[in-house]
Parts: structure tokens; C-alpha cells; sequence
């Protein structure tokens, strides 16, 4: 059987949806292949139930910090049910039938592109005149001896689980670790988390990593980093994970949160000339084409695995297509770790803009000293604020914080940073009184780039 559309989206996470919905709304002829289920990993098993069961445990332990309030318990059946109503029980139906009655052809199976303009899924070949590859990632199991033997946790049998184990390590400090070993640490687990690097989420200033470390010292998470695994092995019920200080960790389940990487094994992307030799990713151009008549969003561009940039990127994609083309820009996208307190970023790292030959000037602000508002939110109110700018054009370059809903007002920073706005006008902002937003006017304000 043979088809013609417009463009075929292969994969339907939040960029392959963006594109599809942009698309169809112009009233393009669009084929949408899924594998699994529509609305991708972020919807099922990472964002939305991840994010749903960090909230139980942070309402919780805010009960515990605000005065007059009794903190009960945590219900974990009650959570695991919220976060399974949340997730539709992993049945996308009315997704499907949302846009077919939009219009859209909905294919299930595994696509692969078998030539210029064209998908073949099962004994369907699709025609088309563009392909739109939006397959997102995948987890990597580390290569350490005994792990090949031991049923080892990715995020979906973290954030799917129906039972919390007694005790868990988690093999990664990232984002996806520590937003994991917190919920499961609140839940009444056990946590241990092993990282290769000096600390915990890396990708941000060093002083975001020592913050977090103390927040999850404070309630029991234990962190080895610098820490290498050099063997598991399994002991029954339990495992034994061997690191390379000497030190022993015993556990009942093991979490691999050591990274993804981009899905794109099997695609038959080489049929249209492109080649994956570099991890898999798929390299694409400021409009995420990666060849004539084809082009990437989300993970499978290694460009920053976000959500929200993949959607960012649908918008882009199907904006070219309809002949409307920008440019994507990646400067101020914000960076979020939910957990609590959170930890939000912006721009350039202190280490990266001296890499650029940037001078700057750089700030930390203790919100609990400066403001008012973590005092009204909490009697053990936390929060840490750090800016950085550049010394010569006035202008910030880098944010980050860790604090509460820090993931809100971020935003603030984001947009400074994107749109270059002069120091000279945050300084003369009016931040509403009592908000965490103020703690800009007065990080800003104590920068001296002269």
C-alpha cells in the first residue's frame, strides 16, 4: 500500500506533536508513526510521573518547615495511583483519536526511512515530501562487570514502579538521578547515589553541586562522588555494588541514570545520505534540517535534551515548512532539576564564558538574608541566587538558583539573558514585594563589572 502526505512525523513525543499539530492546523496532509505511545517517553515515564511524585514528598516536607501545619505521612499506593491517572494507565486511545479526527493519519509500528520521501512501516510505504524524525533517546546501561546480570532500573521502571524498594542505588548524580533518589528517599527508600564526576549535576556551576549535596545530606541521601563502580554482584534478593574506594553498597534494586542517547539505530537514515557515526545523534542545521526533505527535533539532535527545546524545535521545523523559516536560537533556554528546593539555570557557566574570552563579573546572593518571601513560605527557608555577566557589555550572560520555584522565576533571567537587556535596565525593574523575583533586583544590583 502506498500513501502520499505532505510530511510524515516519525515518533510522537512533544516535538513530533508540535509538528503535527502546526502542520495539520495549516491544513497539510500529515502521517504520524508511533512505535509505542503517543506523547512519548516525557508524557509515560520521565516528566509527567516523575514530576507528579516529587510533589507528594515536597508537600510533605513543606508541611513538616510551615508553621501550624501537621505533617501526616506519605501514602505511596495513593501517589502510584495519582501518578498512573496522570500517565492514562499508559493507554493513549483518545490521544489516537484525538487526531485522527483531526485528520491525521496515525500509523503504529516501526518506521524506517527506505529512501528520499519515503517511510515504509509494516507492509505501508508513505510518500512524502518531507520526513520529520522526532524518535527521542534511549538510556545507557554502563558496561561494569556483574550489571549484565543483574536486572537493572532505567527510568521507566523508577518512575512506573508500584512498589518502593527498601534500599536503591543509583548509578548517575544528573538530573533524572537526583530527582528520582529524592522521591524514592521521601517515600520511605534507602538512597545511595554513585557518581563518576566531582559532583552532583555537573552541568551547572560547582557551587549548584555542593548545594544540592548538603539539601540531600540534611535528609539522608547518601552521594559518593568521584566514585567509580567496579563490579555488582547479585546476592539473591539483594545486590552488592562494589566501588572502587573500597567502600560496599547493599541494595534491592539499582538504577541506571547514567545518560541517553539518541535513538536512531534502525532508522535507515543512511538511505537519505546521512551519516551517525557520531553518537548516534542526528546533525541538523539552524532550521533542524538534516538533509533536503528531511529534518530532526528533540533528543535525536543532541543539540540539549529538553522537552521544552524539542518542542522549541517543532515550532521551528514546521514554521520551514510552511514558509515561514527562523532560525533556532538555544540562548536563554532555561535548565530545571525538580527537586526540592529546585535547581533552575540559565546561560553560560562561569567555566564556559571564560572559554568564550568573556570578562565577567559574578554574584551570589543568600535569598534567606535579603528577602522576605522564604520567611513568609517556611521556618527553615532556604535559597540561593548567582548571576553572572559580562563585564564589558553590561549585559547577563548566566543565571542560576537553588531555591523554591525557582523553575518559575527563572524565567526573569532567561528572558535578560536572550534578549541582551542592559544591566542598567534590570536595575531600574519594579519586582513585586514579597516575591522571590526580587532577589534579581538586588543579585544585579551588586554586580560590578567595572
Amino acid at each position: 500500500m502506498s500513501e502520499h502526505f505532505d510530511a510524515v512525523v516519525i515518533g510522537m513525543g512533544p516535538g513530533g506533536e508540535v509538528v503535527t499539530g502546526r502542520l495539520r492546523e495549516a491544513g497539510k496532509r500529515v502521517a504520524a508513526v508511533e512505535r509505542e505511545l503517543i506523547g512519548g517517553e516525557c508524557a509515560y515515564w520521565a516528566c509527567i510521573p516523575s514530576k507528579t511524585l516529587l510533589r507528594s514528598g515536597e508537600v510533605l516536607d513543606q508541611a513538616r518547615r510551615t508553621p501550624g501545619v501537621r505533617s501526616g505521612g506519605a501514602a505511596w499506593y495513593e501517589a502510584a495511583d495519582w501518578r498512573d491517572a496522570m500517565t492514562r494507565g499508559l493507554d493513549d486511545h483518545r490521544q489516537r483519536e484525538a487526531y485522527e479526527d483531526q485528520g491525521v493519519t496515525v500509523v503504529r509500528g516501526e518506521a524506517r526511512v527506505t529512501g528520499p520521501g519515503e517511510v515504509t512501516v509494516g507492509d505501508r510505504v508513505l510518500h512524502c515530501d518531507h520526513i520529520v524524525v522526532a524518535t527521542g533517546s534511549e538510556p545507557v546501561i554502563p558496561p561494569i562487570r556483574g550489571l549484565e546480570d543483574t536486572e537493572v532500573w532505567t527510568n521507566r521502571r523508577a518512575t512506573g514502579t508500584s512498589q518502593m524498594p527498601d534500599r536503591v542505588a543509583i548509578l548517575g548524580g544528573g538530573p533524572v538521578g537526583c530527582e528520582i533518589a529524592q522521591f524514592m528517599r521521601r517515600f520511605g527508600s534507602e538512597v545511595t547515589i554513585i557518581e563518576l564526576a566531582e559532583g552532583l549535576i555537573v552541568r551547572e556551576e560547582p557551587r549548584v553541586s555542593e548545594l544540592v549535596e548538603e539539601h540531600f545530606a540534611a535528609e539522608g541521601i547518601q552521594a559518593h562522588t568521584k566514585t567509580q563502580v567496579k563490579c555488582v554482584e547479585n546476592g539473591g534478593a539483594e545486590r552488592v555494588v562494589s566501588l572502587d574506594d573500597g567502600i560496599t553498597v547493599t541494595c534491592d534494586a539499582i538504577v541506571a541514570a547514567t545518560g541517553r542517547r539518541p535513538r536512531t539505530t534502525g532508522l535507515g537514515l543512511e538511505s537519505v545520505g546521512l551519516d551517525l557515526s557520531e553518537g548516534h545523534r542526528i546533525e541538523v542545521d539552524g532550521f533542524c534540517r538534516a538533509a533536503e526533505g528531511v529534518w530532526a527535533v528533540g533528543d535525536v539532535t543532541g543539540v540539549m535534551p529538553f522537552t521544552h527545546v524539542a518542542k522549541y524545535q517543532g515550532r521551528v521545523v514546521a514554521d520551514a515548512i510552511l514558509g515561514h523559516p527562523h532560525p533556532a536560537r538555544y540562548d536563554g533556554v532555561p535548565r530545571v532539576v525538580f527537586t526540592d528546593p529546585e535547581v533552575a539555570a540559565v546561560g553560560l557557566t562561569g567555566h564556559q564564558a571564560r572559554e568564550r574570552g568573556i570578562r565577567t563579573a559574578a554574584t551570589e546572593l543568600d535569598l534567606t538574608a535579603a528577602l522576605a518571601r522564604p520567611w513568609t513560605l517556611e521556618k527553615e527557608p532556604s535559597g540561593t541566587l548567582g548571576l553572572l555577566a559580562d563585564a564589558d557589555r553590561k549585559v547577563l550572560v548566566g543565571a542560576w538558583a537553588v531555591a523554591p520555584m525557582a523553575s518559575e522565576w527563572m524565567h526573569l533571567a532567561a528572558q535578560a539573558v536572550r534578549a541582551g537587556i542592559h544591566l542598567d535596565v534590570l536595575r531600574d525593574q519594579v519586582a513585586q514585594f514579597p516575591t522571590f523575583a526580587e532577589g534579581f533586583h538586588l543579585a544585579v544590583s551588586a554586580l560590578d563589572t567595572d
